[in-house]
């Protein structure tokens, strides 16, 4: 028998028996079942993001990681002519930078440590020297830390310099209440392993039409070109290649499943719990969180290593590991930190569980 392993990571992350059984049974890219699930799973993203094809917003579906999503977001939709900012405070924004140099992008990146969050005012101050931008990207839920970025604060000054905004909320949409018409979003990525609950496999970008065909013909990429993805999917349902067919499938599922929970607001009074429960305990054992708790989000938690010389993670994470609790590495430039993520379908009872055994094997 297969031991039950609890991924408490940012995604991959732990799926329900349900959404896994959904995978069992094998579909082609052609079949109609298919291409009538691509249709259901776009509208009910709009749906998440409170916005509809009435308003002006499509759906776009990307093979590949979540980073599969933003490299075709940021390759396909800056033109020649336009020039890029990137709001960074984490690896994720400074992914999104290389990106940009790799695609010969015009663009500028304004840095802000690792445990402060990325500011309104800030943003304005560099618009009010930089007007040639006409782009902004920022990250909401910061996975290298844990932080949540203020973007509707962030939205608020795209809208009024009238600039085109780009929001990676990769591990964080489907656990956080987002109306992207009131955040200001034109462009927002993320993908199906995380907080809707699927599994791997694809990205998707929730966009406002009018930005999105100003993309035609101007992709970097053959296989990354987002405006002619959405293109073929609207011409006749179909990828222009292969599709993930059972992650699709699977997250369907997922979908329904997270309706049947009570939509995006339980979901996030779940995963707060979880973190609740979380802080408390480690509290206990004598654990310290990375970030100050006024910009600390709920999705996942940096907690720095214990003062001791004889702590080492790998043989903190193997005994973890070990007993079915799988906790994630730190991904911080200056200090010493591992993370545990509250999301996936992990309840407060299995962390308690994950507690009592990092007492046991501290």
């Amino acid at each position: 028998m297969i031991q039950k392993k609890l991924l408490f990571t940012p995604g991959p992350l732990t799926t329900s028996v349900t959404v896994k059984q959904t995978m069992m049974q094998d579909v082609g890219s052609r079949d109609y079942e298919f291409i009538r699930t691509v249709k259901e799973i776009q509208n009910e993203l709009l749906k998440l993001a409170h916005v509809s094809r009435e308003d002006g917003y499509e759906t776009v579906l990307m093979q590949g990681s979540g980073t599969f999503g933003i490299e075709s977001v940021i390759s396909s939709v800056i033109g020649d002519n336009d020039v890029l900012l990137i709001l960074s405070n984490g690896a994720y924004g400074e992914r999104i930078a290389k990106m940009a140099i790799i695609h010969k992008l015009n663009h500028h990146v304004v840095r802000f440590e690792e445990d402060e969050i990325v500011t309104a005012e800030a943003t304005e101050n560099f618009l009010k020297d930089h007007p040639e931008v006409t782009h902004i990207v920022c990250i909401h839920s910061e996975t290298t830390t844990g932080l949540f970025n203020p973007i509707t604060e962030i939205g608020a000054v795209c809208k009024k310099h009238n600039k085109v905004f780009i929001v990676d909320a990769m591990s964080s949409f489907g656990g956080v209440e987002m109306d992207m018409k009131k955040m200001g979003i034109d462009f927002l990525v993320s993908s199906s392993n995380k907080c809707i609950e699927g599994v791997p496999g694809f990205a998707f970008v929730i966009c406002k039409k009018t930005e999105l065909e100003k993309a035609k013909g101007q992709a970097r990429s053959l296989s990354l070109g987002l405006y002619d993805q959405w293109a073929g999917l609207v011409a006749n349902g179909q990828f222009r290649f292969t599709p993930p067919t059972l992650s699709i499938m699977a997250f369907r599922q997922a979908l329904k499943e997270l309706e049947e929970e009570g939509g995006v607001p339980a979901r996030e009074k779940r995963y707060k719990e979880n973190k609740s429960v979380l802080d408390k305990g480690m509290s206990e054992l004598g654990f310290k969180q990375y970030l100050r708790p006024e910009i600390q989000g709920h999705i996942i938690t940096s907690f720095l290593y214990p003062d001791d010389p004889d702590f080492n993670f790998e043989q903190f994470y193997d005994k973890l590991n070990n007993r079915g609790f799988v906790i994630y590495p730190g991904k911080l430039g200056k200090t010493d930190a591992f993370r545990i993520g509250n999301i996936g379908q992990i309840f407060p009872e299995d962390v308690k569980a994950l507690i009592a055994v990092i007492k046991d094997v501290m």
